[in-house]
């Protein structure tokens, strides 16, 4: 069984046209799965509806038809305490650095609080001591140093604010990390930096992936399998080189011919 297994969702929205709502239609029946440690890769111009997939994943959004599951729980239909459980299993980690760190919190607030909130089912000490300790490791694992945990947000870059973003995400060990276009915010070099922070902890955690952008060069190098959509429909899925070598959707060529090449290990 795949860690998610997302079947035949659909996800409409209503839309006032002229007199009447409508229901617009931003999924369209997409079913893929996910196995536990690989990198899905989730490709498309803006407006495909892949962010859309993610929160129906993460639980944020119900689907209008169909079902997604995580560990063979229907995260739609799960009761309180299995939805709380799930979603120490699952965590993302945002587009945007700048917006996704509260500015009156300091780092080590914000790099624990998913501890404080979840730690006593975990097992966890929420002493001061231990948190310190929990807050230092997480840091050092995306390469900041721990004297960074008494600072605020806007004391940092955006690289060093998204790897903040991805040490929180760590916080509570989870199987699945959902990255909505990590790097689209940031220039290229620091975005490589990012991306081959990801690909090693991936390495070193045992981390699965659903990583989440518009540039196809991007995603087949983080990426075991890659999945295309285009209007809010699956239309291509295979593995990552075999599908950038020969895509058989001209929308997928397209997406190939239309971004340029990152330099990853930049």
């Amino acid at each position: 069984m795949a860690l998610v297994e997302v079947d035949a969702v659909v996800k409409t929205y209503p839309r006032r046209s002229g007199w009447r709502t409508v229901e617009q239609t931003v999924v369209d029946r997409v079913s893929l799965a996910i196995e536990a440690g690989e990198t899905l890769g989730l490709v498309g111009e803006s407006g495909s509806g892949k962010t859309t997939v993610a929160r129906m994943i993460l639980g944020l959004v119900r689907p209008s038809a169909g079902a997604v599951r995580v560990d063979g729980v229907d995260v739609a239909r799960a009761r309180p305490a299995e939805l709380k459980r799930l979603r120490r299993q699952m965590q993302p980690v945002f587009q945007d650095p700048y917006g996704a760190l509260n500015p009156r919190m300091n780092i080590f607030d914000i790099v624990t609080e998913p501890l404080l909130i979840h730690g006593r089912a975990l097992g966890l000490s929420t002493r001061r001591e231990a948190l310190q300790e929990s807050a230092t490791q997480l840091l050092g694992e995306v390469g900041l140093d721990g004297s960074a945990l008494l600072r605020h947000p806007h004391e940092f870059s955006g690289g060093q604010r998204q790897r903040i973003n991805i040490a929180r995400a760590l916080a509570l060990r989870p199987r699945l990390v959902i990255l909505d276009e990590p790097v689209s915010a940031l220039d290229v070099s620091v975005g490589a930096q990012v991306i081959n922070l990801l690909r090693d902890l991936q390495r070193s955690l045992g981390l699965t992936y659903l990583f989440i952008s518009h540039s196809m060069p991007l995603v087949r190098y983080l990426s075991t399998r890659i999945a295309v959509m285009e209007h809010g429909k699956l239309v291509e899925i295979g593995e990552a080189e075999a599908l950038c070598a020969a895509p058989r959707e001209a929308y997928t060529q397209r997406l190939i011919a239309a971004t340029p090449v990152m330099v990853a290990n930049a």
